[in-house]
């Protein structure tokens, strides 16, 4: 039985403590608040920008899973230091540097994008992380750390709270039968990660070297459009689809003067107005990893999500 830490303790973080657990594996996570330990799962308060603490909570570990998440609208103030912090870290303790990430770093795709699509983003964000990405392959290419990435599209299912996924955040109002108003073209074909899927894939990345040096994408359903999703979701609980309707660009930006979230989802308008699909075949062929069944997810979605009882 390994030791495995944690950074973060949001639905990514403890999802995957609780799949580590069930793997027979120890558990710490670290967070800037801490949280009550138990009998499975250590939880200690540490500053994950503070490299020495950081170090010392996460020696004698076999891997450390960067599950942080910092506000959107800070990412390029806030995840430079926090990614040094965990690189360092991950070299003074020689554990394996697995880090949750996203599909930003691509841009506007031209078609199904996997780990291998060139990293060509223009925004902020995806700039971010593609600096976060190639500094850490650097220093593993020159042998001073272990490093893999896991990348993810949207999250659903429900472990995920409404503010982080874009179909979760739609539970009550398909449980009303409202309108439903969606960022995006309402059907442009999109990717979803199922979190336990996530979860699986970042114990699988820091248990097996050959995930050593390269960036995998969590296995994903066939893609869905934001309507067939709903309309999915909406039949799990025996409701009539509701209409959904994009809202319009010109709004959003008018309201991301004010509003520094809405102003980050305008800058990447192009995850949302056109098909925006992975390919984790790569994932699947190696590890064997496949995607939880769409029917399957959306039962669990409805069954714990907001506004359920």
């Amino acid at each position: 039985m390994a030791l495995h830490v944690i950074v973060g303790k949001g639905p990514v973080g403890q999802t995957t403590a609780e799949h580590l657990v069930a793997r027979g594996h120890q558990v710490r996570v670290l967070s800037r608040s801490g949280g009550r330990s138990t009998e499975t799962v250590e939880h200690r308060r540490v500053d994950a920008t503070d490299v020495d603490a950081l170090t010392e909570a996460a020696r004698g570990a076999a891997a450390l899973y960067n599950a942080v998440n910092p506000p959107y609208h800070r990412w390029a103030t806030d995840w430079p230091p926090l990614a040094a912090a965990l690189l360092t870290a991950a070299e003074r303790t020689e554990a394996v540097l697995v880090t949750m990430a996203n599909l930003y770093v691509y841009g506007r795709p031209s078609g199904p994008m996997t780990p291998d699509s060139p990293l060509i983003a223009t925004d902020v964000k995806g700039r971010v992380r593609i600096r976060m990405w190639r500094d850490a392959l650097a220093a593993h290419e020159a042998g001073r750390v272990r490093v893999t990435e896991a990348r993810a599209s949207d999250f659903v299912g429900p472990q995920v709270p409404g503010e982080h996924s874009h179909l979760v955040r739609q539970l009550p109002t398909l449980r009303k039968g409202r309108r439903a108003w969606v960022i995006g073209d309402p059907d442009a074909q999109h990717s979803w990660a199922y979190l336990p899927d996530v979860a699986a894939t970042l114990a699988t990345l820091g248990t097996d070297e050959r995930a050593l040096g390269r960036a995998w994408h969590v296995p994903s359903t066939p893609p869905r459009s934001q309507r067939q999703a709903l309309t999915d979701l909406a039949a799990a609980i025996s409701v009539p689809p509701v209409p959904v309707t994009g809202i319009p660009w010109p709004v959003l930006r008018a309201v991301g003067v004010a509003v520094p979230m809405v102003r980050e989802l305008v800058a990447v308008r192009h995850q949302w107005d056109q098909d925006f699909v992975i390919d984790a075949s790569g994932t699947t062929q190696t590890f064997g990893l496949t995607a939880t069944p769409w029917d399957e997810v959306v039962r669990a979605t409805m069954a714990g999500g907001p506004g359920t009882g």
